[in-house]
């Protein structure tokens, strides 16, 4: 009786397991791009991920966990010295605090079901050691997957020349939300 119960318990594991599909990320191959925005214009830049993998269970995302390196923080759209200023600034702790916090961390905790293959995605954030929920759309084409995730800055602490804060910033005022346009390469595992 005990080898039945213990047999019918590791079919049950086995099926489960096979139920669920694990995928890494190429990091070589993925991207993770940055915008952000001010009254008098825009930047924008890359991030690079130094690892990440999720589950899929009945084309829903089960768990995820994603590793920014924010040490590789850079800018696309100035040149020269005006490049380095900006991003020496948004390494400072006026913003992203990185040789503090040099990473930051994106899990997964659940999305709903992949139809048409979109999904709504479900998860925390965690930059400068805080951590907030997140949600946004993902999309999933092949082995591509894609999303592009609004981030309020300032749940961050991260408050440089927010209008929450300080008043009278005319043209010097830095909207708080930035968006991370992110697209991951996978192999299933």
């Amino acid at each position: 009786m005990k080898r039945i119960a213990l047999l019918n318990i590791l079919i049950f594991a086995l099926a489960f397991t096979l139920g669920a599909q694990n995928y890494s990320v190429d990091t070589g191959k993925s991207s993770l791009e940055w915008t952000g925005k001010k009254v008098t214009g825009q930047h924008h830049g890359s991030l690079e991920l130094t690892e990440g993998s999720f589950s899929l269970e009945n084309d829903r995302i089960s768990s995820g966990m994603f590793v920014i390196d924010m040490t590789s923080l850079s800018n696309e759209d100035l040149e020269g010295d005006t490049k380095e200023k900006l991003v020496g600034h948004l390494k400072s702790d006026d913003f992203f605090s990185v040789e503090n916090h040099p990473t930051s961390v994106l899990k997964l905790n659940n999305s709903t079901k992949l139809k048409n293959g979109k999904a709504t995605v479900k998860g925390e954030l965690t930059i400068k050691g805080i951590t907030h929920p997140i949600e946004f759309e993902g999309t999933k084409t092949g082995n591509v997957f894609e999303a592009t995730i609004t981030v309020d800055r300032t749940k961050y602490n991260v408050r440089y020349g927010s209008g929450k804060f300080f008043e009278n910033l005319g043209d010097n005022m830095i909207y708080d939300d930035f968006t991370l346009d992110v697209t991951l390469v996978t192999n299933k595992e």
